[in-house]
């Protein structure tokens, strides 16, 4: 185990992670624009933050080692390919500490939308992915409209609604 999990844990276990309080530092909260950030990528070249504007921005905060985090990567997988970048892109922040862990995950996963790993804590921090998994919903122009933690289903026909609406455009296609 290393320093950052546990510290993590200690964080945790002491509670003082009440969801009403807990921010991280220099977090971007809903309704603000997300700061530039050069991203780190994984199994291709990396990307500037400000390189996916034009066009809103499906950001979801994962680990290798997240059970939660790998029982939904499927279905991010099958929404990017069902949507192709049409309406939306999709992209993917490990928090993991090792690459090569990351990189193996994404690989068996059968991954191919773009993913980025965070050595030094800024996206995991601006985010405000204090617990993971964690999805953030971006507009266009780069201003945050959800945050929705927890695992989920996100090709089902419920979350694809509430992408429309968070995106506003219609449910289905």
């Amino acid at each position: 185990m290393n320093i950052k999990t546990i510290s993590l844990l200690f964080f945790l276990l002491s509670g003082f992670a009440s969801p009403s309080f807990a921010q991280t530092v220099g977090e971007v909260g809903v309704g603000q624009v997300l700061r530039e950030v050069t991203m780190d990528g994984l199994l291709r070249s990396g990307n500037r933050l400000s390189d996916f504007r034009g066009k809103p921005l499906l950001i979801n905060v994962w680990a290798s080692w997240c059970g939660p985090c790998r029982a939904e990567m499927g279905s991010l997988e099958r929404l990017a390919k069902r949507f192709q970048g049409r309406d939306f892109n999709v992209i993917g922040i490990s928090t993991d500490d090792d690459r090569s862990s990351a990189e193996a995950f994404l690989k068996f996963a059968k991954v191919s939308f773009p993913n980025f790993i965070d050595h030094q804590l800024v996206l995991e921090n601006m985010l405000g992915a204090n617990k993971i998994p964690l999805t953030i919903l971006v507009d266009a122009e780069g201003r945050v409209l959800r945050k929705i933690s927890g695992s989920r289903a996100w090709d089902s026909p419920e979350s694809v609604d509430l992408i429309g609406q968070a995106f506003r455009r219609k449910g289905g296609s």
